[in-house]
């Protein structure tokens, strides 16, 4: 019998087995051992099983001693641009004596470079920045201002049609021959301060005094509503001006709702004749004289043939003239043509027929 307890386990005064060398126990089938980079799958225990398990790279690495040598960066006079071979530069045309300078660009800024406008270019030149709109737009006021008539023949309200087309096209025309666009804004005060005077007029029988009083309560409305702009002084100043104009330009149109209807009939003619005639392919000082004498003998057959049409004719036209001569000016773009060029003959010769038709009655 041996004194070792329990059938062979080892007891507290019992002498120990001599020692063994280490042995790692069995791995459970279910446990896989994991290799990590650089990690065999030596003995855990032993600090140089990495050294002796890494893993070594088969096939070609990349070395530097493959890459091809990176040439050096050519000087600043190599990569500039140079003409083709075999192909002599062109050389600038010398400017002929007496001959101004071109026009360059100016130097560049953080807003863009500044360069001359194409009226600048014209007066540089020794030409007129003028740019009159042509026929087509002279047959869409004829048309207006036919319509006008037409409008005043069957009574107010019929006037009342062309007449708010008109103010409209005068408040965009306007704020785009300043260069002012988009500017929704302004164009939409300027053409409200119109319908509230049209509106006005209609509630008080047509009363001219409130085109003035709509003008005055616009004015200072357009001024409160520009000093809260954040914009600049020099800008903001050029705002309320532009504003301020357009509304006094839809509004003073009214004067065709306030006139009479034998006085609107006459001077919408007018007009029509004075900027067709104006539009013809001759010299200006010809065409002007020309578009006179049409608007003084439409006045005289649609008046009834009488001095007073006549008189009545000349007026208007003279306007008209103005506004035709204010939309030409500075180069203006098609766009202005077909708004301000349109509309601003008929609107400066709006107050002219209130104010001739009470003269001549």
């Amino acid at each position: 019998m041996t004194n070792q307890p329990y059938g062979g386990g080892y007891g507290y005064g019992a002498q120990e087995p001599p020692a063994t060398p280490y042995q790692q126990p069995p791995v459970s089938p279910y446990q896989q051992p994991q290799a990590w980079p650089g990690q065999g799958y030596g003995d855990p225990y032993d600090p140089y099983a990495d050294q002796q398990d890494t893993q070594q790279w088969q096939g070609q690495t990349w070395e530097t001693q493959m890459q091809p040598p990176v040439p050096p960066v050519a000087a600043a006079e190599e990569t500039s641009y140079l003409p083709p071979q075999g192909v002599a530069p062109v050389q600038a045309a010398e400017p002929a004596p007496g001959a101004e300078p071109a026009p360059e660009y100016g130097p560049a800024t953080l807003a863009g470079n500044s360069r001359v406008t194409d009226a600048q270019r014209a007066r540089a030149e020794g030409r007129s920045p003028v740019i009159e709109p042509g026929m087509q737009p002279a047959l869409l006021t004829a048309v207006l201002g036919l319509l006008l008539a037409g409008g005043a023949a069957l009574g107010t309200y019929a006037l009342l049609v062309p007449l708010v087309v008109l103010q409209g096209v005068t408040a965009a025309g306007w704020f785009r021959l300043n260069g002012m666009w988009p500017a929704r804004q302004g164009i939409a005060l300027g053409f409200l301060g119109a319908l509230v005077a049209d509106a006005a007029m209609l509630v008080s029988d047509r009363s001219p005094g409130v085109i003035l009083g709509a003008l005055g309560v616009w004015v200072l409305l357009s001024l409160v509503l520009q000093l809260r702009s954040h914009a600049d002084a020099d800008e903001r100043m050029y705002g309320l001006m532009a504003t301020v104009v357009a509304a006094a330009l839809a509004i003073a149109a009214g004067g065709y709702l306030a006139a009479d209807a034998d006085a609107v009939v006459v001077g919408a003619v007018a007009v029509a004749a004075a900027m067709v005639v104006r539009a013809l392919p001759v010299t200006t000082a010809a065409s002007v004289v020309i578009a006179v004498a049409a608007a003084a003998g439409a006045g005289y057959a649609v008046g009834g043939m009488s001095s007073d049409g006549a008189l009545m004719g000349v007026g208007v036209a003279v306007c008209a003239l103005i506004g035709h001569r204010v939309a030409s000016y500075d180069y203006p773009s098609r766009f202005v043509h077909f708004t301000a060029g349109v509309a601003l003959p008929l609107a400066a010769a709006g107050p002219v027929v209130y104010t001739l038709g009470r003269v001549f009655g």
